[in-house]
């Protein structure tokens, strides 16, 4: 399959529409593309270096965007429309996406520019802003792939103290009556439930796990590594296990093969790390679904069938549920409601850099080393993963959370804007001072060796908060309770926590403040 041609004949200008279709936005539903007239309107789709360049990224988060548009160039020019494809090249100049725009609108002349409103505030005004410019109309269409609107959650959000995923997540069972009986209580009796998916794997290991469905790189795929190799020769990340679906038709069969092969072991061992397991019982399908290859009301359908069968236990099921249903329309909205404040929160005042050793995992810490590694591997990270060691070391070491956020961008396949942003700010780094979190999500190191096997055989212990092998993660815990004890003692899910400082002598207070500080003047070394 060439995705080069044949391209259809793009109309005479001046255009009637131009419709741009963005990188994460592949879907035939797309509003924007509603009513195309191909003797008079055209889609445009622009590959760009902006992102690519803006951050470091990954290689395979670069591929998997480019294949995934390439891919669907073809299908948009397979029912017959004018699509104009800005294509990278390895030696193309480097221009801005709203430079390759602006030449585009001044070309064709359309009356208006219509595009579905993206999922990037940044990307959002320099659209407006480019149009506006050149006296082009921008027609922006709510984007019908979300379950809730941003308008919806803006509503919801009125008038709250705090914002909890949870009362969100019940309105959204009850609105699209998901898990739910006819009396409107929930099935099960519980609306969640969470204290049932948290155990680690056994220390003898996760056992057999079904390993996901692979996509072998087709010629398209395989064109567009070229191009990375060549281009993008100094970023970080590999492509040699690259397996990602890049197409509608892809990305159904890893749903199906995920809700017959893991949802039934998802929900039990969600939070459980393990080196030869690194992608667990997870379902791999955030890259679809933040692509728009996948719709959410399909992939809640799924687990829900699933469990409605009787082949996944129900907190398996809700489980995943509440991830697409709950978190996933609740981040969003969380985004949209808070940009661009959100991009500057930083509620600790933490300045330091990132330690270079997060961009290659050359690090002591045994468990650093096996996430980032992975992430370095795969692209791709759980959310424990993500939260509670790179997460949490970055919170607990004081980093810049624009340097965090910019990392967590850069290293993972299935990172947009919008999902990435607030989970690293409000989530992992409480940057947002707890805007919708209830606590920072902080532990010794004896938590991640309760929820993994990375601890086995590191040079550090986890127990230990003094000496030469004590665990940083575990020192910089402690060293982050006496730092905010007067302020944590005050929060109602962290007092507990901070009495524990209480029992500290004055002497163990000043070791732990001094073993950390020679840890965080040494972080490139750790």
């Amino acid at each position: 399959m060439s995705f080069d041609g044949p391209a259809n004949a793009i109309p005479t200008p001046p255009l009637r529409r131009l419709v741009l279709v963005l990188g994460d936005q592949l879907w035939l539903d797309n509003p924007a593309l509603v009513g195309l007239d191909r003797q008079r309107d055209a889609v445009l789709m622009i590959e760009s270096d902006g992102e690519a360049r803006a951050v470091w990224n990954h290689k395979a988060r670069i591929a998997l965007f480019l294949s995934a548009m390439r891919h669907f160039a073809v299908a948009l020019r397979a029912r017959g429309w004018p699509v104009l494809y800005e294509r990278l090249a390895f030696d193309s100049p480097p221009l801005k996406f709203q430079e390759q725009l602006a030449r585009r609108l001044r070309a064709l002349r359309p009356q208006t520019l219509e595009y579905c409103e993206p999922g990037d505030w940044a990307m959002a005004q320099d659209l407006q802003n480019t149009a506006q410019a050149l006296g082009v109309r921008a027609v922006v269409h709510p984007d019908p792939h979300f379950l809730c609107s941003i308008g919806q959650f803006a509503q919801w959000a009125r008038g709250r103290r705090e914002l909890r995923m949870e009362f969100f997540y019940r309105d959204m069972r009850r609105r699209h009556r998901v898990l739910l009986e006819p009396d409107g209580q929930p099935t099960g009796g519980h609306w969640n439930f969470d204290a049932d998916n948290r155990a680690g794997y056994p220390r003898s290991g996760p056992g057999p796990i079904p390993e996901p469905t692979r996509f072998a790189p087709d010629a398209i795929t395989l064109e567009v590594f070229d191009l990375i190799q060549r281009r993008y020769t100094g970023h970080p990340g590999r492509l040699e296990r690259f397996a990602w679906p890049v197409t509608r038709a892809q990305a159904l069969v890893a749903l199906q093969d995920f809700a017959q092969h893991r949802l039934p072991g998802f929900g039990r061992h969600q939070d459980a790390m393990w080196t030869t397991a690194p992608l667990g019982w997870h379902s791999l399908l955030s890259a679809a679904l933040n692509l728009h290859l996948l719709d959410p009301r399909e992939v809640v359908a799924a687990a829900a069938e699933a469990w409605r069968a009787g082949r996944v236990p129900l907190a398996d099921a809700e489980g995943f549920i509440r991830q697409i249903l709950g978190w996933r329309e609740f981040i969003r909205g969380v985004y949209w409601l808070d940009m661009p404040a959100l991009a500057h929160a930083n509620f600790f005042g933490h300045d330091r850099p990132l330690p270079d050793w997060y961009w290659t995992g050359d690090t002591q810490m045994a468990c650093m080393r096996a996430v980032i590694g992975q992430t370095l591997d795969l692209g791709y990270a759980h959310h424990i993963q993500r939260l509670m060691v790179t997460g949490q070391f970055a919170l607990l070491a004081g980093i810049a959370p624009p340097a965090v956020c910019d990392w967590y961008l850069a290293v993972y396949v299935d990172a947009v804007d919008w999902v990435e942003r607030p989970n690293t700010t409000g989530m992992a780094l409480y940057a947002n001072g707890g805007r919708f979190t209830s606590k920072p999500y902080i532990a010794s190191g004896q938590y991640i060796r309760r929820m993994s096997n990375y601890c086995d055989g590191c040079r550090y212990r986890p127990q230990a908060r003094s000496g030469d092998d004590a665990c940083p993660v575990t020192v910089l815990f402690w060293n982050f309770l006496i730092r905010h004890e007067r302020w944590l003692v005050r929060q109602p899910r962290t007092a507990p926590m901070a009495r524990h400082v209480t029992r500290l002598s004055h002497a163990e207070r000043l070791d732990t403040g001094e073993q950390a500080q020679r840890l965080l003047d040494n972080l490139d070394r750790l």
